[in-house]
């Protein structure tokens, strides 16, 4: 776990690029985004989408989704529920090797 932590650590210090003292960094607001699946289409498909229209996304129900640190890739993790709200239970952290190459 505590590997898992540096990495996290050290993906959040490259997404802010500060590599300041750790004390200023934990100040720094970073945005956390879950992606839950991507798609394709080419853009006059695009133009013809309305309300109540499907996207086909490219995961299946039950995979687990991307957990990005300001648009960088640092782990997965499942969707689950916490009272009224969705939240990501975060089942893997990328290690520094996986997250800057």
């Amino acid at each position: 776990m505590a590997s898992e932590n540096g990495a996290l650590t050290e993906a959040a210090a490259a997404a802010i690029g500060k590599a300041g003292r750790v004390s200023a960094a934990n100040r720094i607001g970073v945005e956390i985004t879950a992606v839950l699946g991507t798609a394709e289409m080419k853009v006059s498909n695009l133009l013809k989408i309305g309300r109540g229209a499907v996207i086909e996304l490219d995961r299946r129900v039950g995979d687990t989704v991307e957990i990005r640190c300001n648009g960088l890739p640092i782990g997965r993790g499942d969707i689950v529920v916490v009272e009224d709200h969705l939240a990501v239970s975060i089942t893997e952290i990328y290690s520094r090797a996986e997250i800057f190459d």
